[in-house]
């Protein structure tokens, strides 16, 4: 059933599937989508709830993973950013076959910060977030953006490509940014990263204070074929600030055949 999901198919090669982050939708991939699909099928995702896809019930990553998984080829590699990224490694682990390889870019096994863990963020950033976002939706989002971007070298051109790109579909209701929030501040996939057998590239810039860059370290040597690269200077969206070093590394790491 594909009703439910917007994906929007670009390209030739092995199936190449991309999962944006929280409340953002596919259009965040748009300036790579050139460069990678002459290389690869673009399978470019707006999860449930988000830019052009209808919401799901009940809103949970185990159901938004399975409606992904429903609707891709088999085989496919995965590149998942941020709360894409952890829909990514729940497909993984819950499907195996459907994944062929994983990219991970800015994700973390858990985002905020518990016992045994301060590789992440305080709980209560995430829950201010939830509680303005009924008061003043526009200026929480932009908020969150800017956050995405805070200590990169160019932070400034960075959200201004986010912002434009958020603006172009159909924006989130209150209640699916709630409760996506509410997957981020309840996933831990610590216990399971070391199930986790399909080979993969963690991208984390150095400067991400969403996902600090201890959490990559941390994933690289629990999973069992895990590589990393750290971009210099990048924060949380290393994909849009890095493109050519994101795309090299992303290339080299999947190897596609070259089209004639």
């Amino acid at each position: 059933m594909t009703a439910n999901l917007h994906i929007e198919s670009i390209g030739t090669g092995q199936p190449l599937v991309l999962l944006h982050g929280w409340g953002m939708n596919g259009a965040v991939w748009q300036p790579l989508v050139k460069k990678l699909s002459k290389l690869f099928t673009l399978h470019i995702v707006d999860l449930p709830g988000m830019g052009l896809s209808r919401p799901i019930e009940p809103y949970h990553i185990h159901a938004i993973a399975e409606k992904v998984a429903e609707v891709i080829s088999p085989h496919a590699d995965i590149v998942g950013w941020s709360l894409g990224g952890q829909v990514a490694t729940r497909i993984a682990l819950d499907y195996p076959d459907m994944v062929r390889r994983l990219v991970l870019i800015g994700a973390t096994p858990c985002f905020v910060n518990k016992q045994g863990w301060d590789a992440g963020m305080s709980p209560a950033i995430f829950s201010s977030f939830a509680s303005n976002m009924n008061a003043d939706y526009h200026k929480t989002m932009t908020q969150f953006l800017t956050l995405q971007c805070m200590g990169a070298k160019d932070a400034r051109d960075t959200v201004k490509v986010l912002r434009k790109k958020f603006a172009e579909r159909p924006v989130p209701t209150t209640q699916t940014l709630q409760k996506a929030l509410q997957i981020l501040l309840e996933t831990d996939l610590r216990e399971e990263v070391q199930f986790l057998r399909k080979p993969t590239l963690l991208i984390h810039g150095d400067r991400d204070t969403l996902a600090p860059v201890q959490a990559a370290h941390w994933m690289m040597q629990n999973l069992p074929a895990g590589f990393l690269r750290v971009m210099a200077g990048a924060s949380h969206a290393p994909f849009l600030s890095h493109q050519e070093a994101f795309i090299d590394a992303l290339v080299q790491f999947l190897e596609p055949v070259q089209a004639a």
